[in-house]
């Protein structure tokens, strides 16, 4: 960078002399604040509450568990093979 451009530059902007930066009075007592929205809280709240549910439907679980004891539970082969179809192409296509 060749120092007269420089200097058109700073003459352009005015820059040429160095600014002193004066304390304002209070400036010290002055704190950063974060306002959430209440969608935000919302959010935080759904989301807490997703986490602590259990990925496992005790209900369903323990209602198949003795199904499958007794030998009552059945599986249609037809609908067997179509799912396992659907997710053989889903995979692969």
């Amino acid at each position: 960078m060749r120092v007269e451009t420089y200097n058109q530059i700073a003459a352009l902007y005015k820059t040429n002399k160095t600014a002193k930066t004066q304390g304002i009075a209070g400036a010290g007592t002055a704190r950063d604040e974060v306002q959430i929205s209440s969608f935000g809280r919302d959010y935080q709240i759904a989301k807490q509450a997703v986490a602590e549910t259990s990925d496992i439907r005790e209900d369903k679980v323990s209602e198949l568990k003795s199904s499958v004891q007794s030998g009552k539970y059945q599986v249609d082969s037809g609908d067997f093979a179509s799912k396992l179809l659907e997710k053989y192409n889903a995979a692969f296509f």
